[in-house]
């Protein structure tokens, strides 16, 4: 039964209708006309009929109660972040996997709820662990109503110390999302401590926070073509970018059973022996050159004769074999412009600089680059500025693959998806600052944040419609259910819904909560 208007010449009216199954179809009966809508409204009917009906409803006398101020909340529960990521944590298996590996262990607490409130606050309030906590009284977290701060801590040591099988469990369960699986996409980033850090992950490195006063950890991200994180390996901080690409290929083929796909990673990577490892183990591989570290080669492959081809409209390639390998030159030239003239610019303030001295010249790397430096004298060294040009708006590949070379391109392009999940932990997730001093319990911090970025994949992959974060992130905490007590009843009531948070809902498959619900 429903409300309807219906229009007769020119005159709307109010109507009772339902609806009726008849001979295999559906047929609506009018049950009362109630009057000509604008006399009904002009007297305030509406609002009278409305209220008598609430009488006999329960919920809607309790609604309507506290709305006029005569019931007070006992409780506000803000609902929405619990809703959503519930219900990924369990479809993606996270409870069950860890539960799984939890099973005979005799905690005192739920490991399992701890880990999925860390997870939870990561995701929507990124913060400490005490913050994490601290959402607990204003936020339904199911299950996690008697975590502590310790229970956390405690939680954080054995999530770091299981996380490998974790990762493994998790990508054979959801296998079936991975059945294209045919590229991954692999980086690294430093992440640094606040205080020493562990007895083995905390180490002085390059730091790409640019915090080399501070001790740091590697951490890694493997994704599949469509940015899904596969894994989240970690290393001290004192080691390079080459060290980690041979030990995560290996890691795919014995912990995930890859072996048949294409790595793709940045210059950091790249080395004769790394990819004369991956080649042995069977992998195919696109990577980035460091051309100004392999200027020699470099300047025989970018001298090197052919046309190049358009892929896209600020994207050009051209394959080049030099000795036996198979190089492609990427040219975009929008930023050929810009290097050019950023060139110009430096060369025409240490024209202007080398007639005042060359004092601090040399020790700036931007200027040193093209000077010659001799006992004598520091000049311009034209055959450098020339040799610079090469390089304008360019960048190197070197593959083993058979694709074509277009493809070959846009596919390490593509490589900026790890670069966003970086991004997204660094930012977005706040996975810094990492206070913790034991090993295991940095690395379960950190996981943390990778357990956060699948459930976070996941939503983004089920909603067919444009949203930042941040407006998911909004509209989701604006959802809150209020306690009240009537005639000796306990009744939540829900707020309404805000933004996209009707839509997020429906996207992940959440029943929107009723507007008034009796416990």
């Amino acid at each position: 039964m429903y409300v309807r208007t219906k229009t007769t010449e020119g005159r709307t009216y109010l109507q009772i209708v339902e609806s009726i199954w008849r001979e295999g179809k559906s047929h609506q009966r009018v049950v009362a006309t109630l009057g000509r809508i604008d006399k009904l409204q002009a007297k305030g009917d509406i609002d009278k009929v409305i209220l008598a009906l609430s009488r006999y409803s329960e919920k809607v006398k309790v609604t309507e109660e506290y709305r006029e101020g005569k019931l007070e909340a006992k409780k506000v529960s803000r609902v929405g972040p619990d809703l959503v990521a519930g219900r990924l944590w369990n479809e993606l298996g996270l409870g069950e996997v860890i539960g799984g590996l939890l099973e005979g262990r005799k905690h005192s607490f739920s490991v399992e709820r701890a880990i999925y409130l860390s997870t939870l606050s990561r995701l929507f309030f990124p913060g400490s662990d005490r913050k994490a906590k601290r959402i607990t009284r204003d936020y339904q977290v199911v299950g996690a109503e008697g975590i502590e701060l310790h229970h956390l801590y405690r939680a954080m040591a054995w999530l770091g110390e299981n996380r490998e099988v974790i990762e493994e469990k998790l990508f054979d369960r959801n296998r079936n999302l991975f059945t294209s699986l045919s590229v991954v996409f692999f980086d690294t980033t430093s992440i640094y401590f606040e205080g020493e850090g562990g007895k083995e992950l905390g180490a002085r490195g390059y730091s790409k926070d640019r915090r080399p006063d501070e001790n740091q950890m590697v951490v890694g991200v493997v994704t599949d073509q469509d940015g899904r994180p596969i894994s989240c390996p970690m290393w001290p901080g004192n080691t390079t970018d080459a060290r980690t690409i041979v030990p995560v290929a290996r890691g795919l083929q014995k912990r995930f059973g890859v072996g048949d796909v294409v790595i793709v990673a940045d210059r950091g990577m790249v080395g004769k022996k790394n990819a004369e490892a991956l080649a042995h183990l069977g992998f195919t591989y696109i990577l980035g050159v460091k051309m100004r570290l392999e200027k020699k080669a470099m300047r025989e492959v970018l001298s090197h004769s052919g046309r190049f081809t358009e892929v896209e409209s600020n994207l050009k390639v051209k394959e080049v074999i030099h000795n036996g390998k198979r190089y492609v030159v990427c040219l975009n030239p929008e930023e050929a412009k810009k290097d050019a003239a950023s060139r110009e610019a430096i060369v025409s303030q240490l024209k202007e600089k080398l007639k005042k001295g060359t004092g601090q010249l040399v020790g700036n790397s931007g200027y040193r680059r093209f000077l010659k430096v001799t006992k004598e004298s520091v000049i311009l060294d034209e055959e450098k500025i020339k040799t610079d040009e090469k390089f304008d708006g360019k960048w190197v590949l070197i593959t083993n693959s058979d694709l074509p070379t277009d493809e070959i391109s846009t596919r390490y392009k593509e490589l900026w998806m790890v670069e966003r999940v970086f991004r997204e932990a660094k930012d977005t997730l706040e996975t810094r600052h990492v206070f913790h001093q034991k090993d295991t319990s940095i690395m379960g911090h950190v996981f943390i944040s990778f357990l956060a970025l699948l459930l976070m994949h996941e939503l983004k992959r089920r909603i067919d419609f444009p949203a930042e974060w941040d407006e998911i992130r909004a509209d989701l905490d604006a959802l809150y259910e209020v306690e009240v007590q009537s005639d000796g009843s306990t009744y939540f009531l829900r707020s309404p819904l805000e933004g996209i948070c009707g839509k997020v809902l429906k996207s992940v498959g959440v029943a929107i909560p009723p507007t008034a619900r009796k416990r």
